[in-house]
């Protein structure tokens, strides 16, 4: 699985505002500690407020926050959201003893699939992964 710097910097924005006191918080803020250009996390932010994971406050004193606990928002949830759903190669035939390689590869998808549907942004933000 290839992540895109695009959907590194989400996932770290997100872990950001999880592990945020409650409250609204700058983006210059998310950017400084996460060490991402402003503009293009200005753009994710965007994106992932009209997802519905994030809110946003216009403001002196605005700012971002999650739209729900971070127990109920998993790594998934963002990465569909930059990435888009997930593209399923069609079944590879390989002949011969190679064959089984398919289903390897198979529930390897499976299995990242499945990994970053449970690991919440609270498992990231507490360091307590499941």
């Amino acid at each position: 699985m290839r992540i895109s710097a695009r959907t590194q910097y989400a996932l770290r924005a997100v872990t950001e505002l999880a592990a945020a006191p409650p409250g609204p918080v700058p983006a210059e803020k998310i950017a400084v500690a996460q060490n991402i250009p402003r503009r293009f996390l200005d753009n994710i932010l965007l994106q992932l407020r009209r997802a519905g994971l994030i809110n946003s406050q216009r403001g002196p004193d605005g700012g971002y926050w999650l739209a729900r606990p971070p127990e109920q928002i998993t790594l998934a949830d963002v990465i569909m959201v930059v990435e888009g759903s997930p593209e399923h190669s069609p079944r590879a035939d390989y002949p011969g003893v190679a064959g089984p390689l398919a289903d390897v590869w198979s529930a390897l998808r499976e299995h990242e699939e499945t990994l970053l549907s449970e690991i919440t942004f609270a498992h990231i933000a507490k360091n307590a992964l499941p």
